[in-house]
């Protein structure tokens, strides 16, 4: 059995079908050209690579190799894009355990790494290409940041694997200096503390939540209907615009609308 998840991996192939690849990337990123219905779009994956030169994004990580590559996949859309009056969509497949933690990673500047993937989906979507996130698996600290979170869009498969969070459960007891048990229990009464799909759900910022057959491995009927939902989710961000507003509406984030609201009428 694999040491690493291979979700983003079956569900790129399952999405992108005969979509073109694209070459000249780190081995570690997934991308095709292809389509969502009639919408042109680029599908992107960051997938497990063992022979990855920076040990540390060996088993999906984000790190210094695909947070260059994926500002380079995304950025090289937006360019080629800037006169087209249909411009491709971007499908971020997520699965990513967490960026990559390392001496070397540090050195090299991975913060930068990753904000220039963050850049260049938000410079994306500011420029009309419909950025749309497809939870599969762990959507987790940086690497989630860098690979998803910009999106217009969030859609998440509905399965105990598919999780949200700044960092994983042993990582998170260790900083607050508590047992993983004591922090599930808060988790139980603090959505933003949880790691489950449906408290993520609670705090707005999903747009849809789909439940599949098999997700390890999708069938045809899962891909039909994840491809559906993509091609709604493309069709409302064409009705609605580009900003991210539509992830305030939750009850869980009246504060944050309402700091938002303050400072709107401040400055």
């Amino acid at each position: 059995m694999s040491s690493y998840s291979l979700r983003g991996l079956n569900w790129f192939n399952a999405l992108s079908g005969d979509a073109r690849p694209v070459t000249g990337l780190p081995a570690s990123l997934k991308v095709a050209d292809g389509f969502v219905g009639e919408q042109p779009a680029r599908f992107i994956a960051v997938v497990a690579d063992p022979d990855n030169r920076f040990v540390r994004a060996r088993h999906g990580e984000v790190g210094l190799l695909e947070g260059w590559g994926l500002a380079k996949a995304v950025n090289d859309v937006i360019v080629a894009d800037q006169d087209k009056l249909q411009k491709r969509a971007l499908i971020a497949i997520v699965d990513v355990p967490s960026q990559a933690y390392g001496r070397r990673e540090e050195a090299l500047g991975i913060h930068q790494a990753l904000a220039g993937a963050a850049d260049s989906y938000a410079r994306a979507r500011l420029a009309g290409h419909a950025v749309i996130g497809l939870l599969v698996g762990k959507a987790m600290s940086g690497a989630f940041l860098a690979h998803g979170y910009q999106a217009n869009r969030l859609i998440a498969l509905r399965d105990p694997g598919v999780m949200v969070h700044a960092m994983g459960k042993a990582s998170a007891a260790r900083v607050t200096l508590r047992s993983v048990e004591e922090l599930e229990t808060l988790a139980a009464s603090v959505p933003p503390m949880a790691y489950d799909i449906d408290s993520y759900a609670s705090l707005g910022l999903l747009w849809e939540t789909l439940a599949v057959q098999q997700i390890e491995q999708p069938t045809s009927a899962d891909v039909a209907r994840v491809s559906e939902c993509l091609t709604q989710a493309i069709a409302d961000v064409a009705h609605k615009g580009t900003d991210l507003s539509a992830r305030l509406g939750a009850a869980n984030r009246a504060a944050s609308s309402k700091v938002r609201q303050l400072l709107r009428e401040q400055w």
